[in-house]
């Protein structure tokens, strides 16, 4: 007795399809921020701006070695009765109606010099310097504040968060160039001291702190709604059933919960940082002269831009690559690390 072939039920699945399907088999079992990495490796724009940031960095750690060995100078130093030599001719550093020389694309002078002779390079390096360190610090300052307040106005809330959130709204409640100007004004003229530790108005402390408190409730304020959030979770409650208490809970259950968030905003953070330490530099309340950052010499230069325009372009220019860089590469990990962007790992 013959027997009928048996039944074909295979179907043909498009290419396209099983190349889907193969790319969210490899991106199962990955942590959060393993996908993070995995997405913000194929943005390109934002892998290209953190490297512009970098290469700034690095270009403003070699200053001393751009000061000894190629211009020969450095950031304090005046050349009002100096000459150089500029394709083969005797120039005045400073003319005689007070006008600097401009860029000479040479070793020395590189971007010309300021109206007392000094080294617009020389100064444009060290001045990125302090103003990097600043907003470096400023942002570590503040993500530490904002941590703390957020996550125990969160996870206690009551009293805690009455309290909490009352300072936040008084910090809030002021535009952050006013407030900055205050602080700074009032620190500079009479320094800062806490018991045993001083500070003296002249310090690089007094900018870092400044800016470090005003950006605080930009910060704290959604880290305080996402441990809300947190703490009615199942496992919160798995961890109180555990006998876990309230430091082991906020250590090892909510802060890791919120590393994403807190990358993303310090991010962002060193950006608005290094713009206001520029904006209350050249308001006078931010670094003080002598001493060189990108927003001082911008303000040097404002008088002078008519006749000099190299005085402020310069630093301009920097400020401006620095927080577009920081931006760009900001938003990158931000997309990167958003769990509702979870579709772009399939892609």
């Amino acid at each position: 007795m013959a027997t009928e072939p048996a039944a074909d039920f295979s179907i043909d699945v498009p290419p396209a399809l099983v190349r889907e399907e193969a790319k969210k088999d490899r991106g199962a079992g990955l942590s959060p921020f393993k996908l993070g990495l995995r997405r913000l490796r194929r943005n390109k724009v934002a892998l290209a701006f953190g490297a512009l940031f970098v290469l700034l960095v690095s270009v403003c750690i070699a200053a001393p070695l751009w000061a000894t060995h190629v211009a020969h100078s450095d950031p304090f130093q005046n050349h009002l009765s100096d000459t150089i030599q500029v394709d083969g001719e005797k120039t005045n550093v400073v003319g005689l109606d007070g006008v600097p020389i401009g860029p000479t694309y040479q070793g020395e002078f590189f971007l010309g010099a300021d109206e007392n002779g000094r080294d617009i390079m020389v100064r444009l390096l060290y001045g990125g310097r302090n103003s990097l360190l600043i907003g470096i610090s400023a942002a570590l300052m503040t993500t530490v504040l904002s941590v703390i307040l957020g996550v125990l106005a969160g996870f206690f809330r009551g009293r805690t968060d009455t309290l909490i959130r009352a300072l936040l709204d008084i910090i809030w409640s002021f535009p952050v160039i006013i407030l900055g100007v205050a602080l700074g004004v009032s620190l500079a003229l009479g320094g800062l001291k806490i018991g045993p530790i001083e500070i003296a108005g002249d310090s690089l402390l007094i900018p870092v702190l400044v800016i470090g408190i005003v950006y605080v409730p930009y910060m704290a304020r959604p880290v305080r709604g996402q441990v809300l959030a947190l703490r009615e979770k199942e496992f919160i409650e798995a961890a109180r059933a555990q006998g876990a208490g309230p430091v082991r809970i906020m250590f090892s259950e909510i802060l890791p919960n919120l590393a994403s968030t807190i990358l993303v905003f310090s991010t962002l953070l060193i950006a608005n940082a290094v713009l206001l330490e520029a904006s209350l530099s050249f308001l006078g309340a931010g670094v003080r002269p002598p001493e060189p950052s990108w927003g001082t010499m911008i303000d040097d230069g404002v008088s002078r831009i008519a006749t000099a325009p190299h005085l402020a372009i310069a630093p301009g220019v920097m400020l401006i690559i620095t927080v577009l860089a920081l931006n760009v590469f900001g938003d990158g990990v931000r997309d990167a690390l958003d769990p509702r962007a979870k579709v772009r790992v399939e892609r």
